[in-house]
């Protein structure tokens, strides 16, 4: 039915009021935008932290000093912290924007660390590099400062637990390998460190490098920049990811709900304009190494003095957290460099090694670290239940967390809103995600010796003319012109003809009439900005189909991959993480061992093994078992009381025992338990409270306490299969 003229003109008149009244206060938005982007640039250690800080060691002061400082945390009134709860050190990425994202709220990660009562440090950065310094400086600068942080809280029950976001991941975990003793729990927010992975179809980041020809456009712009590389082209890459979000929906977000988002607008723009800068060395090493090299995660990158980069020498448990809406760190390249290093389980148990890994439905990239849904999910768990992760039995784990409600088995032992599973998981759940074939993995170790030769091309016969005639008063009038500048500069404090606004803001905000939502004119704005949406969204579909294309069709080219040095007609993957016979020989031995200690130990080595026993039927781990543990740790009647590092290496000697025996290991418990029968009594109970803590057992689970239950010589219930005719499992799992 149309609508009386009457009505469609005051549609209209209100329509206009409102959209003009908006479109002032977006102006002004913008123009508060440009100042606090110069306000920021002004601070000399800009960051965006939502908290107090006090310094702890300067990185400018180091022998081979660098740009990196680390800060404590300090807490908000009213928050109390436990010096014996290990501490948490976040690690923002340098990857164009400046430091603080991991804090910038109550509800981030440093906001749920001090919640479940960390104590919580922070690395960040200054806006400029020392001149000359390296990621390899950066790393032995991240070693002192975990070193004060350990120095700090000698009480502590664990060494701290490292959250590198982004790109701090690979760098935090470059460090662990070389220095492991320094490392608690690492967690891998959103971190990329298998960089060919990917999906075909989908990933489209991973091909940038191929179809720029390699890394020497870096160099170049490095030394346009005069040995600076200006990390807002990183910035730059980021956004044409998303052309829809960069060129309109954010803009129109903002127009759309000025009255209510300015706010959330400003303080995220805050963070995103702060733009850093990175010396050509680092930024070199980053794409040569990591970005279009992928060497990390098959130990071929080497530091000053020829040591070999392994992960597989990380001690530590390493919970990777990514998201299945992540274009920039997709699920591929945040797990599979797992596939790179380990051929099954057993071989990342052979290791000693804990992996957990966490996968979102939906998240963006930056919603892993800003969004406050994922904090008070995702990250409060983790920071809840980093002492459950920690003694874990080595292995590959996918976390799940499932809703509280209240109506499960002991609710009073769940420390947040969600229950925290950890789910026993093989390579193949991992390779189930999708990934490359070996033509596409020859394809990129094309792309890898393409840029090697450009690369030296340009340095023998264009970087001497570059670097000769670059200077900085040239690269920082470049850097000020640069697009993502100019936006913020635009509207800041030295364009004279926004200064109007000063006076007519406050008067809109005043007067302000907002539209009816049911505003026919409203609607088709709403309309045309779905349209423009979805035409640049088909825009870039077609510009990503174009540019997989054409990677896969140039260096996909049999000529060009034997021209390079390429295998065509091999079968075995251009990068493959070589094994050692050291560390077989060294496991041999350690298994010998442990078969020679199995018949040693007392009660609370076989409560261990009686619980790890049990367990194993499950193929998973839930927090309220470890609660529950804790719980007893407190009473500690029967049991002699272990430190948090004692009862993870217990745990782990026992599990592996359980592995390598599992009958000889049954059949020498009986062995460690005292005489008196009171004392085994009560030892079983402690045992059966742990393994029922997340509900009653069933099946296999509960065949094997009714095991457990005859081997301390507890009667069963049932008056069933008396203690003479005990029937020892042989089931071995893997």
């Amino acid at each position: 039915m149309a609508k009386d003229p009457a009505d469609a003109f005051a549609d209209a008149l209100s329509y206009a009021t409102d959209a003009s009244q908006r479109l002032v206060l977006f102006l002004d938005a913008l123009r508060q935008r440009g100042l606090q982007y110069e306000e920021h640039l002004a601070q000399l250690a800009p960051h965006v932290l939502d908290y107090d800080t006090e310094l702890v060691c300067d990185g400018r002061s180091l022998p081979r000093p660098v740009n990196y400082v680390v800060v404590r945390i300090a807490p908000p009134p009213g928050m109390v912290v436990d010096k014996v709860k290990r501490p948490f050190v976040i690690v923002d990425p340098r990857a164009g924007h400046g430091p603080g994202i991991g804090g910038f709220k109550a509800d981030s990660e440093i906001g749920v660390a001090m919640r479940a009562g960390h104590p919580c440090y922070f690395v960040g950065f200054l806006p400029d590099a020392v001149p000359g310094q390296t990621i390899e400086d950066v790393a032995l600068a991240e070693a002192v400062f975990l070193e004060a942080v350990i120095a700090r809280h000698p009480e502590a029950d664990g060494k701290p637990c490292v959250v590198g976001n982004c790109q701090a991941g690979w760098a935090v975990m470059i460090l662990a390998a070389l220095r492991p003793e320094l490392f608690g729990p690492i967690i891998l927010a959103g971190s990329p460190l298998s960089y060919w992975a990917g999906v075909k179809g989908q990933n489209p980041m991973r091909y940038a490098g191929g179809l720029l020809g390699g890394s020497w456009l870096t160099a170049l712009t490095s030394d346009l920049g005069a040995g600076t590389f200006d990390g807002a082209w990183l910035v730059q890459n980021f956004e044409s990811q998303n052309p829809a979000n960069t060129l309109w929906s954010k803009q129109y977000n903002l127009y759309s709900k000025i009255d209510t988002e300015v706010e959330r607008y400003l303080g995220f723009e805050k963070w995103w304009g702060g733009h850093v800068t990175l010396n050509a060395e680092e930024i070199q090493f980053i794409v040569d190494e990591l970005f279009i090299g992928n060497r990390l995660a098959c130990g071929e990158i080497r530091t000053s003095d020829g040591t070999a980069i392994d992960l597989r020498n990380i001690r530590s448990p390493i919970v990777v957290f990514c998201s299945k809406g992540d274009n920039i760190t997709p699920p591929q390249q945040a797990l599979d460099w797992i596939l790179d290093l380990y051929g099954s389980v057993d071989e990342i148990r052979s290791y000693g090694q804990t992996i957990v890994y966490a996968i979102h439905d939906k998240i963006g990239h930056l919603g892993i670290f800003v969004s406050a849904g994922v904090a008070r999910k995702e990250h409060d768990e983790f920071a809840s239940n980093i002492d459950f992760i920690d003694v874990l039995p080595p292995g590959l784990y996918e976390a799940i967390f499932e809703p509280k409600t209240g109506t499960e088995a002991n609710p009073d032992l769940v420390s947040g809103e969600w229950v925290m599973r950890c789910e026993a998981r093989t390579l193949d759940d991992i390779r189930a995600l999708g990934g490359n074939e070996l033509e596409d993995e020859r394809r990129f170790a094309t792309v890898a010796r393409v840029s090697e030769i450009n690369l030296s091309l340009y340095r023998a016969l264009v970087q001497p003319w570059i670097q000769m005639n670059a200077n900085p008063a040239v690269a920082g009038a470049m850097r000020a012109m640069h697009p993502l500048r100019l936006q913020y500069e635009i509207f800041g404090s030295r364009n004279p003809f926004f200064s109007w606004l000063d006076v007519a803001a406050p008067k809109m905000r005043q007067e302000r009439q907002q539209v009816a939502d049911d505003n026919v004119f409203l609607k088709a704005q709403e309309a045309a900005s779905a349209q423009i949406v979805g035409a640049l969204d088909n825009w870039r579909q077609i510009v990503e189909r174009i540019s997989e294309q054409t990677f896969r069709t140039v260096y996909g080219s049999p000529l060009l991959q034997s021209a390079v040095g390429i295998d065509t007609h091999s079968q075995r993957r251009p990068r493959d993480a070589p094994k050692s016979k050291l560390h077989a020989e060294l496991l041999a031995k350690r298994i010998e061992e442990l078969r020679a200690s199995m018949a040693s130990g007392d009660m609370l080595n076989a409560c261990v093994r009686a619980l790890l026993y049990v367990g194993m039927a499950r193929e998973s781990a839930d927090e309220r078992s470890f609660e529950a543990i804790r719980r007893l740790r407190r009473q500690g009647q029967h049991l002699r009381r272990l430190t948090l590092s004692e009862f993870k290496a217990l745990t782990r000697e026992q599990f592996f025992m359980l592995l390598i025996d599992q009958a000889e290991a049954l059949r020498t418990l009986p062995g460690l338990l005292p005489p008196d029968h009171e004392g085994r009594t009560a030892a079983f109970k402690l045992i059966e409270q742990v393994a029922t803590a997340r509900g009653s057992l069933s099946g296999e689970a509960a065949d094997r306490l009714e095991e457990i239950r005859r081997l301390f010589e507890v009667a069963s219930p049932m008056g069933s299969n008396p203690p003479g005719k005990l029937h020892v499992a042989t089931r071995q799992r893997a």
